[in-house]
């Protein structure tokens, strides 16, 4: 598949397979940690289904003036997906032949000098020109998480990324995931303070897996609370209760 425009010829063509990939270590602890839990809550909320890529740092490949170009976003969140067969192993994905644009791309800012607002337009392309110009990624998230800065962009209809507000709860809508996503602050595993998480149109924030476990734990004593408050004012009427 291609794509002309009036200065690029951009070509959707899979990575061959015998293509080395650069094994760039990550950068940080916090970015597994921030793209896995991004990624857990949206498995426990049953939104990823047959046909959604959800991936942290995966190539991204797109053929410029027929040049490979390869970006790995930190995260992001594509939907109709080919499925692989039983025995292959995703390497990189090539939106418009092996499924949709992603619907979200997201950065994590580190200290160390970055490209993720380069709009370089000549080979390699910085990151921001490769989602807004090359994929036309709707949204483009970048983060920042020593200080908790979330910044959100999104297409116009001019095909520019535009800073967007959010909302009275501090939330910002992702149309192609169906949910707010925004920041919060607290512990998760050995790591405490800004994370990104995910709320419903209701505005009730989606909850991680031990959360979930704490939250029954929590009920389940209190439900026990209750009946031994009651047993006790049972007794003290000189009513023994059954057990």
């Amino acid at each position: 598949m291609t794509v002309s425009t009036a200065d690029l010829k951009i070509t959707w063509e899979k990575l061959p397979e015998d293509f080395i990939l650069d094994e760039e270590p990550v950068e940080n602890i916090d970015q597994p940690l921030l793209a896995a839990a991004l990624r857990e809550i949206l498995e426990i909320a049953g939104l990823i289904v047959t046909g959604t890529l959800v991936a942290p740092n995966m190539g991204i490949c797109a053929t410029l003036n027929g040049k490979l170009v390869i970006k790995a976003p930190d995260w992001f969140y594509a939907r109709n997906v080919q499925t692989l067969e039983s025995k292959e192993i995703r390497r990189s994905y090539t939106p418009n032949l092996e499924g949709d644009i992603p619907a979200i791309v997201m950065e994590f800012l580190s200290a160390s000098p970055n490209d993720e607002y380069s709009s370089k337009p000549t080979y390699p392309p910085g990151k921001w020109f490769f989602y807004e110009q090359v994929l036309r990624v709707p949204i483009y998230a970048i983060f920042e998480p020593a200080t908790g800065l979330l910044e959100i962009y999104q297409l116009d209809s001019l095909g520019k990324y535009q800073v967007q507000q959010p909302d009275p709860n501090n939330h910002y809508w992702i149309a192609g995931v169906g949910l707010f996503l925004g920041v919060w602050q607290g512990t998760k595993a050995e790591r405490t303070g800004y994370w990104l998480r995910w709320w419903d149109e209701s505005g009730q924030m989606l909850l991680w897996g031990a959360e979930m476990v704490e939250r029954e734990r929590q009920e389940k004593a209190n439900v026990q609370q209750r009946a031994d408050r009651l047993a006790a004012q049972l007794r003290a009427a000189g009513i023994e209760p059954e057990s």
